[in-house]
């Protein structure tokens, strides 16, 4: 049976969402915001964790501050791609925004960073990353954007789908996998041996579908939620690489708020990462009972075999020094590697 692409089905989710929010007093629109409202959008689908800590922090930012600050919410995209959330944030126009830092660093390149294979050995180390001083330095370099960066959320660990089993560094051999475009994640994919085909998210489910790529990369989150599973005969459980999200808010909208309405909003922001994360790294069971139970195959990828396709990639590293600046490369390994040992 033809089963519909859940990114097609994308814009009428967000009509029918717009018109709920509309209904019930909401904004029409991130442009038309009124004092003390706030637009939050993200690209996540409704009962994804992304958007439940997008829900819990409605609750407790109006809760907290007295009914003074109201807070819309715009899931699955309704206020435009990454690129265009971003660019509202500078202008003023978006208050909040939940984004992936893969979307996001061409706008800045440091973000990058987290486009590196194998970068991080697992969740605890990436977690005292993300919460330490160097998460901070990274989420500071935001504000030459025009942004506050508040805090880093996760997708979690990437895993690689396909149509034909992947479980030796050989198996990559001219298979064709859709990446987004971004020299590193490309480059990933050509030391493997694979080709890269970058391709628009949009189109990701009906490409797979039509099989004009063999496979992708994702976390369960997304490899779930968006169904890949369903066209997909394999699912390659590799963690090789990690896709964050950050938490953002608009400089110009947040340096107009009183003091007391600035601590309501970064805090809440900033302890709900861990609550998000959490929800991710919990969900994933599920995520996977759900792939399984559909009849996608899944394949634990031997550590002898990662730790060749981790040698492999480290050319990687080296095109990402040019990116994103040798330096802050260098710090980040020597960070990862310190904190890995705690």
């Amino acid at each position: 049976m033809k089963r519909t692409n859940p990114v097609s089905i994308l814009p009428l989710i967000a009509l029918l969402a717009g018109l709920f929010i509309l209904g019930h007093g909401g904004l029409v629109g991130a442009q038309q915001a009124k004092p003390g409202e706030i637009a939050y959008g993200h690209g996540f689908m409704l009962e994804t964790p992304h958007h439940q800590a997008a829900l819990k922090f409605k609750e407790i930012v109006e809760q907290k501050s007295g009914g003074k600050l109201k807070v819309n919410l715009f899931p699955a995209g309704q206020l435009g791609s990454a690129k265009d959330m971003f660019e509202s944030l500078q202008m003023g126009t978006q208050q909040v925004a939940l984004l992936p830092t893969a979307r996001i660093s061409g706008f800045n390149k440091k973000l990058q960073l987290f486009d590196l294979p194998f970068l991080f050995p697992n969740r605890e180390t990436a977690y005292k990353v993300f919460d330490g001083a160097f998460g901070g330095e990274l989420l500071k370099t935001l504000e030459e954007n025009k942004i506050i960066g508040v805090a880093i959320y996760e997708d979690g660990f990437k895993h690689f789908t396909c149509n034909k089993p992947i479980q030796r560094l050989e198996d990559f051999k001219g298979m064709k996998f859709r990446t987004m475009e971004s020299p590193i994640i490309m480059e990933q994919f050509k030391s493997l041996g694979a080709n890269p085909t970058p391709l628009n998210f949009a189109e990701l489910y009906s490409a797979l579908q039509q099989k004009v790529v063999d496979g992708q990369e994702n976390p369960l989150v997304t490899i779930a939620n968006m169904k890949f599973y369903e066209v997909q005969k394999y699912v390659m459980l590799s963690g090789h690489g990690y896709l964050a999200h950050v938490l953002m808010l608009s400089k110009s909208w947040y340096e107009s708020l009183p003091k007391d309405q600035q601590k309501i909003v970064f805090e809440t922001g900033k302890e709900l990462a861990a609550w998000q994360r959490k929800g991710v790294m919990e969900g994933e069971q599920g995520y996977l009972k759900t792939i399984k139970d559909f009849g996608t195959n899944v394949i634990e990828i031997a550590d002898k075999e990662k730790a060749r396709m981790r040698e492999a990639t480290k050319p990687v590293y080296k095109i990402g020094e040019g990116i994103i600046g040798k330096d802050l490369v260098e710090k980040a390994v020597k960070e990862i590697e310190r904190l890995s040992k705690k």
